[in-house]
């Protein structure tokens, strides 16, 4: 029997793209924050926006969403990861994934946490993630997301890794 393995791919297939945006209605912190399939589809839109989704096997345990080009490129707008998959690894693989593939166009790579993200908010934090600002009521009435960033040094001067 083959092991099977964790890849990562870029995609913009509109059938891989339903199935993560349904992997993200259905799971936190999109469920607190009230976000349904619909809202959750339209986090994958935008021209400077690459989605990486994590296969293992033949499954796909979760996906990434970069933002790439623009004022605020180096940005990991979205990480989530299947429920099942959870605390597995799966999550700090894919932050390693999104870190590297920014540190060749970008010395910050940013990424938004809601507040009550415990588990996320200490996985970024052991990951090297500083506390920059809290962004009140950003997406939803009553919430706080944390804006954090890891750093390789200023832009001006950065050579790509």
């Amino acid at each position: 029997m083959k092991k099977k393995e964790f890849t990562v791919n870029i995609t913009n297939d509109r059938e891989i793209i339903g199935i993560c945006a349904l992997m993200m209605s259905e799971t936190d912190p999109w469920v607190t924050l009230g976000m349904n399939y619909d809202h959750c589809l339209t986090a994958f839109e935008g021209a400077c926006k690459e989605i990486h989704v994590v296969s293992y096997g033949n499954n796909i345990a979760g996906f990434a969403i970069l933002q790439v080009c623009g004022s605020f490129s180096g940005y990991i707008q979205t990480i989530c990861i299947r429920e099942d998959y959870r605390g597995k690894g799966f999550g700090t693989k894919l932050l390693k994934y999104c870190e590297e593939r920014i540190l060749k166009f970008s010395p910050n790579v940013f990424i938004c946490v809601s507040s009550f993200n415990k588990g996320a908010i200490r996985l970024y934090y052991e990951f090297g993630f500083k506390l920059i600002g809290e962004l009140d009521n950003f997406i939803k009435e009553g919430f706080t997301e944390l804006l954090l960033r890891k750093t390789a040094g200023p832009r001006v001067g950065y050579r790509s890794r």
